[in-house]
């Protein structure tokens, strides 16, 4: 498991175990690391953990989310990065940690209705973001790749209803900020369905063969029909 160790001008103020699937950094309290800084945003940076690896996301902070003193918008942490926020510092230490920005690029945005709606859900299988899943630790990438499960989505309705998409990415985001995302992400143990965010109404949690899966990791099945941001794709399993 990974942790991270806030410092502020080289003295240590705290450490902060990676022991959940979305924890976010900011300066309002509701944060699962706080920093009261006025250089920090209210809410302004997200680390989502999978497995022995963590990703790190800039929420559209004011002053930005850098590592290692570079300015970025998502990144793979590596054991060892520096994450700066404000004058704060946040070292990230896992020794295990296995991720690389490949598997974390940009997230596809679902404008529900539109012609652009289901391409961007089929797109959306080829990119990157994240989220996480608790699982016994088991890195990917000492799986080969040929055990690895393999699945597909079928998108089910809008203009290119029928349109199937292999799902042969580590992490696979799906939604529109600030009204539904999600991550799938594909592990030796399987395919896996996790919630990032919510708009609290009509598009909350995922929805997966008409129920809400709530905030926990949901392990998907084949034949299973996930809703997203008004979008609906099957899920099946090709090997």
């Amino acid at each position: 498991m990974g942790r991270l160790v806030l410092s502020l001008n080289g003295a240590v103020q705290g450490e902060f175990q990676l022991n959940k699937e979305r924890m976010t950094i900011g300066r309002k309290p509701d944060n699962d690391v706080q920093i009261e800084n006025l250089a920090v945003s209210g809410k302004h940076a997200l680390i989502i953990t999978i497995l022995d690896d963590s990703f790190l996301e800039d929420l559209g902070s004011t002053n930005g989310t850098y590592v290692n003193g570079k300015l970025i918008k998502k990144h793979a942490l590596r054991d060892g990065d520096v994450v700066g926020i404000g004058k704060h510092e946040l070292k990230y230490v896992n020794e295990h940690a296995t991720a690389d920005d490949e598997e974390f690029e940009k997230t596809m945005i679902i404008r529900p209705n539109s012609a652009s709606a289901a391409v961007a859900a089929a797109r959306a299988a080829e990119t990157v973001a994240a989220t996480a899943v608790r699982a016994p630790s088991h890195p990917a990438a000492a799986m080969p790749a040929a055990t690895m499960p393999l699945a597909k989505l079928q998108v089910l309705n809008g203009p290119i209803a029928g349109k199937e998409l292999e799902l042969g990415k580590a992490l696979i985001t799906l939604g529109k900020p600030s009204v539904q995302v999600a991550v799938i992400s594909r592990r030796p143990q399987g395919y896996f369905l996790t919630h990032i965010e919510g708009d609290g109404g009509k598009y909350h949690f995922p929805i997966v063969n008409g129920e809400s899966i709530g905030p926990q990791a949901y392990a998907i099945k084949n034949g299973d029909i996930i809703e997203l941001a008004g979008i609906k794709m099957s899920f099946t399993l090709v090997r």
